[in-house]
């Protein structure tokens, strides 16, 4: 049954009113962190870049296009965050090894260097700012958090 068709029940609308004020909350309050997690790997680099890093830390080297791909964001924005990464000297373009045409992208030596010190730094903040918080607590916020994040990849909008 679609939106559309579906009864209002106030409950659930309350319910949806409430989440989406403490998402948008925790969205203002992650971009924030983003920004300082960001600059703590390069002053100059721009916090969307960071996610960038940490695909290619995870993957290796990557082509432009899947990079974009796996983010969902369109090539032409991907390119510009990794032009700006490769000018700070944390990420490098070589020959692609299974096809010479294209460009394969990975971390440098101190990109990686630095996007692990960011990480542990981070790592350290979210320690101590959970510190009061029950494992089993933490477990279920971490469950619910990815069934929300599997959500949003269904087309429900």
């Amino acid at each position: 049954m679609t939106a559309e068709h579906r009864e209002a029940d106030p409950a659930v609308d309350t319910a949806i009113q409430a989440l989406e004020q403490q998402l948008s909350m925790l969205w203002r309050r992650a971009r924030s962190n983003s920004y300082k997690v960001a600059r703590r790997v390069h002053p100059d680099m721009e916090p969307a870049a960071y996610g960038l890093l940490v695909i290619l830390q995870r993957e290796g080297g990557m082509r432009l296009t899947d990079i974009a791909a796996s983010i969902g964001v369109g090539k032409p924005s991907v390119s510009r965050q990794i032009a700006m990464l490769e000018q700070l000297g944390l990420v490098q373009k070589e020959a692609d090894p299974l096809d010479g045409r294209a460009q394969s992208i990975t971390l440098t030596p101190a990109g990686s260097k630095q996007l692990v010190t960011a990480q542990t730094a981070r790592k350290e903040a979210f320690h101590n700012l959970m510190e009061d918080w029950d494992v089993k607590d933490l477990t279920t916020l971490g469950t619910l958090i990815a069934q929300l994040n599997e959500t949003y990849t269904k087309d429900n909008w």
